[in-house]
């Protein structure tokens, strides 16, 4: 999913302002070299003033070598911080074994008790579905043909096919334009596969203005998100409006109260949608010179979109369409299917959720559970369902979750750090436990891990998902030390107003010990203990 806005910091220090109904930050970019942040919010770039938190970036210095029994210790020395005196912790570090009486558990700290998991959720998400679906199971977009030649209607069913963008409409469009279809009546889109809310209502209204809280129905075209880019100009000037697609500037009025100013002046952006009208408020500065930043915001009417993208590609084509509608009736029976898509299969979806941290395709694969098992119910509380059926398979305990939607945008989500070893655990001894642990991103190299680890014992050893909302930050999957046997672990913290990027570093440290793990004999001055109540330094 393309962030709600980018922009490269120039700065050893982050300076953040968030209003106070902001409740999101898109983790797709590390803090630390770009901010991303969500509709309603604001974020300064450089500079101070009233409201803003300013910190330095700390190191990530650790121990060159850690013993299992003194990992309690350095893990309490970090969450034991002042800093963190009044957030909630919840910690579980265990060895990787086939069978929970395999497993020795290294650390544990209220790893039971429930916490806000963030984008975590979509580590349950993805291992239901797998689970449940399959590595190769692929959702199919599909046109079907009524009429004669002279009098063609085509209706295109959509799935929720969350890969489908120009180029693979101009394959339906060829497909079609071989059959020797060059006249459609009417482009009539089966927009209701998927039943139920395209929006949860468990997410907060600046979200789902933003790329990332699109809403999700049946015919999605690019993530359902609209691109646009913020250029720079000459002092005084405002910011420059480029569209990715100019037929997007005609229908949409522009309200740009933005300006660009002098390479000393702090750079922030504030971007709104409206809802009633499609009009979008540009807000704030960037330096004269400075890179763009980019934008996206969801799309009001997706399914709509859809045709009317569907039908560019039909005439690049040669097929004439007349005109399109959404149907508001089911698709008459025995009509032939002229034209069919499949979607990468189920193994890369699940790379796109967990690698970027993809909201609108974990929603996908969620409400997919749902209407594969239960079609006549709501998709996504059909879809929750089997996930919990699935887990219980997998030996998840069904008491220590209870989430609302499949990305973890909900803040109503609930997950302990339990329920997500269980699962790590779990599902790697299934078939598809290869497939999951590679669709995490890598410490590193890539994903949402790609500048977090770099040139430390780290790099490349972790597979783990990210999550962020503001307050939330957690870390959970698999780790496997030069030294030490592979590990499972799960880092949440919640409750807390220490900046994200001072977070971020301490649960990175913490990694870093179980990086450094090698195995030693202990000493009887050494302690014993697994977990033992943090002692504020």
């Amino acid at each position: 999913m393309v962030p709600f806005l980018t922009h490269p910091l120039k700065y050893q220090y982050v300076s953040i302002v968030v209003q106070s109904f902001a409740s999101h930050l898109h983790e797709g970019v590390a803090l630390w070299q770009r901010a991303g942040v969500g509709l309603g919010m604001v974020t300064a770039l450089a500079g101070s003033g009233a409201a803003i938190a300013q910190v330095q970036v700390p190191d990530l210095d650790v121990a060159p070598r850690l013993c299992a029994v003194q990992l309690p210790r350095a893990i309490n020395s970090v969450i034991g911080q002042p800093a963190f005196e009044r957030s909630r912790w919840g910690v579980l570090v265990q060895t990787l074994g086939n069978r929970p009486a395999s497993r020795q558990t290294l650390f544990t700290y209220d790893a039971s008790k429930l916490f806000t998991p963030a984008s975590n959720v979509k580590l349950l998400t993805t291992a239901a579905a797998l689970h449940t679906l399959g590595t190769d199971y692929r959702i199919r977009t599909s046109v079907y043909q009524e009429g004669t030649a002279a009098s063609t209607r085509l209706w295109v069913v959509g799935r929720g096919d969350p890969t489908l963008g120009m180029p693979q409409l101009q394959q339906l469009a060829q497909q079609l334009q071989q059959r020797g279809i060059r006249q459609v009546t009417t482009l009539i889109g089966q927009d209701s596969y998927f039943l139920g809310d395209t929006i949860s209502p468990y997410w907060d209204w600046e979200d789902v203005q933003a790329g990332y809280g699109a809403a999700v129905n049946s015919l999605i075209y690019e993530q359902n998100a609209i691109d646009l880019t913020l250029f720079p100009q000459q002092v005084g000037q405002p910011l420059r409006v480029q569209w990715k697609y100019p037929s997007d500037a005609s229908q949409w009025q522009v309200v740009n109260h933005s300006r660009t100013v002098d390479r000393q002046t702090k750079e922030f952006l504030k971007v709104n949608r409206d809802f009633a009208t499609p009009t979008v408020v540009i807000a704030g500065q960037l330096q004269t010179g400075a890179s763009p930043a980019t934008i996206a915001i969801s799309a009001p009417a997706p399914g709509h979109r859809f045709l009317q993208q569907f039908r560019v590609a039909l005439a690049a084509a040669g097929i004439q369409v007349q005109q399109t509608q959404l149907a508001s009736m089911p698709l008459p029976p025995g009509l032939p299917e002229v034209a069919t898509l499949a979607s990468p299969p189920l193994v890369q979806l699940a790379q796109v959720v967990n690698q970027e941290s993809d909201n609108l395709a974990a929603e996908v694969l969620l409400k997919t559970l749902g209407r594969s098992q239960q079609p006549e119910t709501h998709s996504t509380e059909a879809g929750l369902s089997v996930l919990s059926a699935a887990l219980t398979q997998l030996g998840v305990n069904p008491e220590s979750y209870a989430i609302v939607d499949g990305s973890g945008l909900a803040r109503r989500n609930l997950v302990s750090p339990e329920a997500l070893v269980q699962t790590l655990q779990n599902m790697y001894q299934t078939p598809a436990g290869q497939a999951y642990r590679s669709s995490l991103p890598v410490a590193g190299v890539s994903g949402t891990l790609r500048s977090r680890f770099r040139n430390t014992p780290a790099a490349t050893i972790v597979q783990a998902k990210t999550g962020t909302l503001t307050g939330v930050t957690a870390l959970s999957g698999y780790i496997t030390p030069v030294n030490y046997p592979p590990l499972v672990f799960s880092i949440i913290v919640n409750h807390t107003t220490a900046p994200t990027l001072v977070l971020r570093q301490a649960v990175d440290k913490i990694v870093l010990h179980l990086a450094n793990l090698h195995p030693c004999e202990t000493t009887p001055h050494e302690t014993t203990s697994l977990a033992y109540p943090p002692q504020r330094q």
